[in-house]
């Protein structure tokens, strides 16, 4: 099997293809993204780097000849942005692949999507694939990302879509990096009660999703699956918890979910009046870190056979490990 992994250069796709070259199936994996830094470089007999710009259709159809299966963990992911940016990258390099993939018969197509799709600001437990949609998008990475869902559905056979939700562990520069970040700029604060529960995700059993999505059988394509370690966790913490691991401690001081969503209002209203830069602090941010949300994994784990094996426990001590001793705290 030659398989195409676009956003190879990511933290998603760089752990997926650490794993994908041990697959005895695979002859060869095609690792597509726009640069490539030396912490991310994955160097083995089976990995053809090809670096390039996934809007470019023509580029976008030599890179699929000769693939079997192709999967799509390239997006941009960012809470704030104009949506322009988002359809050019989240939406026209999802069309350029689908239509690449049928001009050379790949046999399956693995879309990462996003649980951003189902944010709204209030807690929400226990969510099902098949549940109501909110009304409007948070913004417009779950817009676009939701639209390319939709569209590989209306033009794509054999399809799988994955919703990781939160992923933490070795080489992640986002999520718990952006947290302390906004601790050592003195800029974090409990929002809400500090008692709101959530759903994390080692990237180590997204990449097993993933590969698992490679081999299902007929029951388990054509479907979309909730992704998590099924083992919700107390959001703030295991935050206080994991900054403890870095030397570091966290106040208790809070800020009320109202006083919090106005500051972010403001911050948007300010940033679409000037440059459109990324507010220090949005509406999506304070909802994932003042309300609960876990989703509901039964129907991953009944027709992909997705099994969480690595704890969040694990995967904390994975990443405090990595930031201390790669990016030398």
């Amino acid at each position: 099997m030659n398989v195409l992994l676009t956003g190879a250069t990511g933290f998603l796709g760089y752990r997926t293809l650490e794993r994908l070259v041990e697959l005895p199936y695979v002859h060869q994996v095609k690792a597509s993204g726009r640069t490539l830094s030396k912490d991310r470089l994955v160097e083995h007999p089976k990995v053809k780097y090809l670096l390039g710009n996934l809007e470019n259709e023509q580029w976008v159809n030599n890179l699929v000849k000769g693939v079997d299966l192709i999967i799509n963990a390239a997006a941009l992911s960012a809470p704030w942005g104009k949506r322009q940016d988002f359809i050019n990258a989240n939406l026209n390099t999802q069309l350029n692949l689908i239509n690449a993939a049928k001009a050379n018969s790949v046999s399956r197509f693995i879309y990462i999507s996003s649980p951003s799709i189902y944010f709204e600001p209030k807690d929400k437990l226990g969510i099902k694939e098949s549940d109501l949609l909110p009304s409007q998008f948070i913004n417009e990475y779950a817009r676009t990302k939701f639209e390319a869902e939709q569209m590989l559905i209306k033009k794509f056979n054999h399809y799988i879509i994955l919703r990781p939700r939160a992923l933490i562990g070795r080489g992640d520069h986002i999520i718990l990096p952006r947290l302390i970040k906004a601790f050592d700029t003195g800029r974090l604060r409990i929002i809400g009660n500090g008692q709101n529960i959530v759903d994390l995700t080692s990237v180590s059993n997204v990449a097993d999703a993933i590969i698992q999505s490679m081999t299902v059988g007929q029951l388990g394509l054509n479907q979309v699956y909730n992704i998590s370690n099924g083992d919700p966790v107390f959001l703030w913490p295991q935050i206080a918890q994991i900054l403890k691991a870095l030397g570091k401690n966290l106040s208790d001081r809070r800020l009320s979910i109202w006083m919090a969503s106005t500051v972010a209002f403001l911050l948007e209203l300010k940033s679409e009046f000037t440059d459109y830069s990324e507010p220090t602090l949005t509406r999506y941010s304070v909802g994932t870190l003042a309300h609960s949300f876990t989703m509901d994994i039964s129907k991953a784990k009944e027709l992909l056979g997705y099994s969480p094996h690595q704890t969040i426990e694990n995967s904390i001590l994975e990443f405090v490990n990595w930031y201390k001793y790669e990016v030398n705290l």
